[in-house]
């Protein structure tokens, strides 16, 4: 197989397994996405129960868990009811850690009329003591709704590795297709410093053929010895006994070579044999 060809073929295969690979690590990261979504509202749905139970309701439902971004949530409550700060507190905590999020975290309790915070606390690892005030203060009978907020980058954002994911084809994509069009670049550059022009003819002496209109002939070493020459002695008179030498297929590789690093062909000493 060709030296550049195998450049670009094994690039892209490889490129096209790292599509593949990033295509099921997406697929995975969704599946993971979905199932640590369901685990968080499952936890916070845990809260709400607890809640009610600890308010003494033991009929009514938690509504279901509202997710506000990526990272807060809400828990309503069909009916009204009471709370202890205290508990309230012990209920968070309890239930988030035995879900694996009892990270940094911020919960607020809103009353449904006037939509304010009538209780809030933080829980900051970064910090000795937990900020919770009011405690034992006990609130009167209403309808509450409890914001839960995690601190941002303190859950996994399963969708940013997602986007990551399906991101990366694209960017291999774009990658593999600068390296193809340099490498054919590069070889179209090196194939035409062989090639000689003559009118509509491309004349490669180094490969031993003319191409005209897309058809290619193969010429002898002698052949091509003498097209070299007069190709590279335009208007000038070539010896017929330097035409009929036998070893003139001897001066192809010296005359290519000289013609590449610029040296004068035709009447140069270093392209001329002596016997001629």
């Amino acid at each position: 197989m060709n030296i550049a060809i195998r450049k670009v073929i094994l690039p892209f295969t490889a490129v096209l397994c790292l599509i593949v690979v990033s295509g099921v690590l997406a697929g995975n990261v969704g599946l993971e996405s979905s199932f640590a979504a369901t685990k968080q509202i499952i936890a916070l749905r845990q809260v709400g129960h607890e809640v009610l139970l600890q308010s003494g309701d033991t009929t009514s439902r938690v509504l279901p868990v509202s997710k506000i971004n990526e990272t807060e949530y809400q828990i309503r409550f069909e009916k009204k009811l009471t709370f202890q700060p205290d508990s309230l507190v012990k209920i968070v905590k309890r239930s988030l850690a035995a879900s694996g999020l009892s990270s940094d975290y911020v919960v607020s309790v809103i009353s449904c009329k006037s939509m304010e915070i009538v209780f809030g606390y933080a829980i900051l690892k970064s910090e000795k003591n937990e900020m919770v005030p009011c405690r034992q203060r006990v609130q009167p009978a209403d309808c509450y709704l409890i914001n839960i907020k995690f601190q941002e980058g303190e859950l996994i954002s399963n969708n940013q590795q997602k986007n990551l994911f399906q991101g990366m084809p694209i960017v291999l994509a774009l990658g593999y297709c600068v390296y193809a069009f340099v490498i054919i670049r590069k070889k179209k550059h090196i194939k035409s410093e062989n090639e000689i022009l003559l009118g509509l003819t491309v004349f490669n002496p180094e490969a031993h053929y003319l191409l005209v209109d897309k058809i290619k002939t193969e010429l002898t070493a002698k052949e091509t010895g003498i097209l070299l020459i007069f190709a590279k002695s335009p208007n000038e008179v070539i010896d017929r006994s330097r035409l009929q030498k036998d070893d003139v297929r001897n001066y192809v590789k010296p005359i290519v070579t000289a013609a590449q690093s610029g040296a004068p062909v035709g009447g140069s000493d270093a392209a001329r044999d002596p016997t001629i």
